[in-house]
């Protein structure tokens, strides 16, 4: 199937330079290098942009309608487009309902508070283990379909409300139907080390994680990476060097939660061991940030998180801009942060955090897709380009500003993913 897009307005390529590498820096906001002016018309062929010239061009050697079947044309009637959304940290599949803690947390608990009563992810885990495999599809294609009509075509999905073999690969399993049938980009990491089971030494949990549940997780085929909460009071250092350890050496490179709540080294120890991203790092140090940067772990900022906690929205992005430090955002949906929306991140990092409309666009498309992509030299994520995934989004605007600036509202008209309108 051949895809004809029309009359565009701007079209904020986000493709300047080499695509296998993020932008840092004022390489992230400048509109010249990465943004066109409007006129273009593209052309995708099973889900691959195959052409990218003028309009009317374009038009004369294709037509404006559509043809048996074979082609499908839109008129983007001068509304702009960007590349689709890589939301690079959600967990996806998680059953049960938490809303009860935002009184909770009104009334003074913390997050440790609310876990020791008996609320957090041990409650969630209650839930998911008591949900079968069909349950997880359900939910999970719900949230899929709804987190496309928010633009988003690409996403990483943990597991990690389990906490058990047998349930962590029965999430990675949903994940991996999910994958299968879906047109988005969906991208499963192994979780296991979320929490700790009640009942269970934690010395004991994690010689199960390493011995027990990554042998199997690994013949399983489905995850591609590892990922550890790293946080005082959760996994220490010492822990989770050893699950990383243990699942790079059985092949899984792995994604860590780090330094959420305090600066515990975790995203230190993530440069250390070269992890792929470290995420939360709201205060991780500044040593770390450039250790991180230089070992080419992604800083992968969730602002969504601490804006649900309640907590005051400050984050070093603008520092991490002004050093050339990289870094990308995410939604890290959640039973805690149950948004999916990726312009909703956009408005937070705009209106709150100091970003232009074309940095934060760069964190959440062309910068999120370097940690995601299947091979070093696979830049085809994240950016519009001839040879890239035609991941698409048009605007409900002329200006490609507008993908961030509708709190509350979907500034999406349309999600294209892999060449296919998902929804219009």
């Amino acid at each position: 199937m051949r895809l004809l897009l029309l009359n565009a307005g701007p079209v904020a390529m986000m493709a300047a330079g080499d695509c296998n590498k993020p932008l840092v820096g004022a390489d992230m906001g400048d509109r010249e290098s990465l943004v066109t002016e409007a006129g273009l018309g593209l052309l995708s062929e099973s889900g691959i942009i195959t052409r990218i010239d003028d309009s009317k061009s374009l038009e004369d050697e294709f037509g404006s309608v559509d043809i048996n079947g074979s082609l499908q044309v839109v008129d983007c009637a001068s509304r702009a487009i960007i590349p689709g959304f890589v939301d690079s940290h959600t967990h996806l599949l998680w059953d049960g309902d938490r809303a009860n803690e935002m009184a909770l947390r009104q009334s003074g608990l913390s997050y440790a508070d609310i876990a020791n009563q008996g609320g957090g992810i041990m409650k969630t885990v209650d839930a998911t283990r008591k949900a079968d495999l069909n349950r997880l599809l359900e939910l999970g294609r719900k949230r899929i379909a709804r987190a496309a009509t928010f633009g988003t075509t690409t996403m990483e999905c943990k597991s990690g409300y389990g906490l058990s073999l047998d349930s962590e690969l029965r999430l990675l399993k949903a994940i991996g139907h999910l994958s299968d049938e879906s047109l988005l980009d969906i991208h499963p990491t192994w979780l296991g080390a979320h929490d700790f089971p009640k009942g269970v030494d934690t010395a004991d949990y994690v010689e199960e994680l390493i011995n027990e549940q990554l042998p199997e997780v690994v013949e399983q085929g489905i995850a591609r990476w590892a990922d550890v909460f790293c946080e005082p009071g959760w996994y220490n250092l010492e822990q989770t060097e050893d699950v990383v350890t243990a699942a790079a050496n059985a092949g899984l490179p792995s994604r860590l939660h780090v330094d959420e709540f305090v600066d515990g080294g975790g995203l230190a120890l993530a440069a250390e061991l070269g992890t792929v991203s470290g995420d939360h790092v709201g205060y991780s140090s500044d040593n770390a940030r450039a250790a991180a940067n230089e070992a080419g772990t992604m800083q992968t900022f969730l602002p969504g998180t601490p804006y649900v906690l309640g907590k005051e929205l400050e984050s070093p992005v603008k520092q991490c801009l002004n050093n050339e430090w990289m870094f990308s955002l995410a939604t890290d949906f959640n039973p805690n942060c149950r948004s999916l929306s990726i312009p909703f991140l956009g408005s937070l990092a705009t209106h709150r955090l100091g970003l232009s409309p074309i940095e934060a666009l760069a964190a959440v498309t062309r910068n999120p897709a370097t940690t995601l992509s299947a091979s070093e030299h696979d830049g085809t994520l994240g950016s519009i380009r001839i040879g890239g995934r035609a991941d698409i989004l048009i605007l409900d605007s002329e200006y490609v500003d507008g993908w961030c600036q509708m709190p509350g509202d979907n500034p999406v008209a349309s999600t294209i993913a892999n060449g296919i309108i998902v929804k219009s």
